[in-house]
């Protein structure tokens, strides 16, 4: 920080920063001013380490020496997370003194004058990176929480990576634009946010799900690279990764196709990664149809650290006695499961009881049970299956699994049986994550990218009986797939344009070609069993805009928490929020949502429920 002339009426400016000094700046007069973190009184001799989000500066008050005889008194009053100016004078420390943990612990600063710009009462928990204090309780008092280092490091690279994405983007041609957040309420997949209108009552405004369709009206604008940081509301079931409002860096660009988007977005990648982690990400990324994702990892965001796929047992149970699995087979349905090597196990043994824990593991994501095979050596020595469905199998079944799965002394193997193709993969799916823990299988060093292609276009639901997008109404189909939409024919197995990257089992960023074409559009919006007058409702607007001229485009949003919550090395978003809702979407500092006056509500023509009414 450049020097400054300090004054009386504002002696907290500073001439450096906690940050800043190092033996160079030894004998150099400064002024500092931070929080501070910890008083040690030694007799008199008082040291206090002075914090602000640059660092720490050790303080001495000697009362034999001159230039702090006047500030001890002072000192002595001192308290944790008081809010002090200093004018001193840096000397090194001794050799045996020096501190190698901190960036200025070759010094500290002999305090000649002392100023109290604000006492604290004592804090809740401690404000130091081994705090025990709860989440709710730090969320509570998020203002305390902020001053902890990795809480501030963690919005500093947040800020580096949106300085990087602008940066980058703005060289590639893009423009940052920005759209609305007062919007129509348009199906998007999650509830809506709703706004009442004030001047139009009885009306509403949506807080946007995403700028999807404004920024391909950006597109039918002609502005033909458009970026923006965008803040998005959905008001749906939260988790660790998950949260009512968050933002993402949106981006759509027209005359484009797969290939050149890949190609723009590997280069964001790496040039975030080169900047903020000072690592090389090795480009092009890998390529996986949502199918293989599926088969092979039971997820379509599959983790690649480390192996551990699913394998299919089906053929060696379709005939066997083993009724459990027969019968599944029988109705169409499915038998899989996981191989895990013997020399895992000998590290990380599993015993029968962690067993029948990861059964009931796998019965929370629907499965029946699990079944399992282990590899051991009879009284004879004679490789043999210890199971409990071992009685089921014939010999020439169990050889024939033994030589398909390459089963060896002291392996174990792992079955699921479900007629719902989509019960048996997530159950071993996340039982393949649950175990790549266990058994130790991930090297966290490891950043792996991976483009999914090739989603299904519609999902059928059964409750509302049609075909729903499985992106949205305006997702492209896979060109081989475009006659059969317009033709209304295979709706179950059509393929979208889509794309998801995934980042170590995250998905960080999803997009799509979109449709341009209004008779395309028109078939999607007829495949999902809308109206004419639904669409006009709904996406009147938008309809019409197609109608004057659309070039081809796409895009891709990249969810900005969850890439800088990867990138920071922790597993919840909230540690890279500045101010973060609880999973019940409440905020426990500000104590919102919170009821408003009953004249506000009269402002806006709203009347509540009688009972939540009385409830109030």
């Amino acid at each position: 920080m450049q020097s400054v002339e300090n004054s009386i009426e504002t002696p907290w400016l500073r001439t450096h920063t906690c940050g800043d000094l190092n033996a160079a700046a030894d004998g150099q007069s400064v002024n500092l001013s931070g929080w501070v973190a910890k008083r040690r009184d030694h007799g008199g001799l008082i040291f206090i380490d002075l914090r602000d989000r640059y660092g720490i500066t050790q303080l001495v008050f000697n009362p034999a020496e001159s230039e702090s005889r006047d500030t001890v008194a002072a000192a002595e009053t001192i308290r944790s997370e008081y809010v002090i100016s200093i004018q001193g004078k840096v000397r090194r420390r001794p050799e045996n003194m020096i501190n190698p943990k901190i960036t200025t612990g070759e010094i500290e600063v002999v305090v000649s004058t002392l100023h109290i710009l604000s006492a604290a009462k004592t804090p809740p928990f401690v404000i130091d990176e081994h705090t025990d204090a709860g989440e709710a309780l730090r969320l509570k008092y998020r203002y305390l929480d902020l001053r902890r280092p990795s809480i501030q490091n963690n919005l500093i690279i947040r800020h580096k990576v949106c300085h990087v994405v602008r940066d980058y983007l703005s060289r590639q041609n893009f423009l940052e634009i920005e759209t609305p957040i007062l919007f129509k309420s348009t199906p998007e997949g999650a509830r809506d946010y709703l706004v009442p209108s004030r001047v139009n009552p009885g009306e509403f405004y949506a807080l946007v799900q995403s700028p999807q369709i404004m920024k391909q009206l950006l597109m039918v604008g002609g502005m033909d690279r458009y970026f923006q940081i965008a803040r998005c509301f959905r008001d749906e079931d939260l988790r660790a990764d998950r949260q009512p409002e968050f933002s993402q860096i949106d981006i759509e660009m027209s005359f484009t196709n797969r290939e050149l988007i890949y190609s723009i977005m590997e280069g964001l990648v790496k040039e975030v990664f080169t900047k903020i982690k000072g690592m090389d990400v090795s480009t092009p990324f890998p390529r996986m149809s949502y199918q293989t994702a599926m088969d092979e990892y039971g997820v379509d965001k599959p983790d690649t650290r480390y192996g551990l796929k699913i394998k299919d047992a089906a053929s060696h149970f379709a005939k066997s006695d083993f009724q459990a699995f027969r019968s599944v087979l029988e109705a169409g349905g499915f038998v899989r499961g996981l191989h895990i090597d013997g020399k895992l196990l000998a590290k990380t043994p599993l015993s029968r009881k962690d067993l029948d824990e990861l059964s009931k593991f796998a019965q929370q994501f629907g499965a029946k049970g699990l079944a399992w095979i282990r590899m051991e050596n009879d009284a004879n020595g004679a490789l043999t299956f210890n199971s409990p469905i071992a009685k089921f199998l014939k010999d020439d079944e169990k050889a024939a699994l033994q030589k398909d799965w390459n089963l060896q002394l002291g392996d174990l193997a792992l079955f699921v049986a479900d007629v719902n193709f989509d019960t048996m993969c997530a159950s071993l799916g996340n039982l393949r994550t649950h175990l790549g823990k266990k058994l130790g299988l991930i090297d966290e060093s490891l950043f792996n990218f991976l483009w999914v292609t090739d989603f299904p276009l519609f999902q059928y639901d059964a409750d509302a009986k049609r075909y729903v997008a499985c992106h949205h109404p305006f997702t492209s189909p896979s060109p081989s797939d475009e006659g059969k939409l317009l033709r209304g024919e295979d709706l179950g197995n059509l393929r979208a344009a889509a794309y998801d990257l995934v980042l170590n089992g995250f998905e960080v960023a999803g997009g799509s070609i979109r449709i341009f074409r209004q008779e395309v559009q028109q078939a999607m919006f007829r495949a999902m069993s809308f109206t004419p007058d639904e669409v006009q409702q709904k996406f009147g607007f938008f309809v019409e805009a197609l109608q004057y001229g659309t070039p081809p485009h796409g895009g891709i949003a990249f969810g900005v928490d969850r890439l800088v919550m990867l990138l920071a090395g922790t597993d919840a978003i909230r540690e890279v929020m500045a101010f973060p809702k609880t999973q019940k979407a409440t905020c426990l500092m500000s104590e919102c949502p919170s009821p408003v006056a009953i004249e506000q509500l009269t402002e806006l023509h709203i009347s509540l429920l009688k009972k939540q009414m009385a409830k109030d």
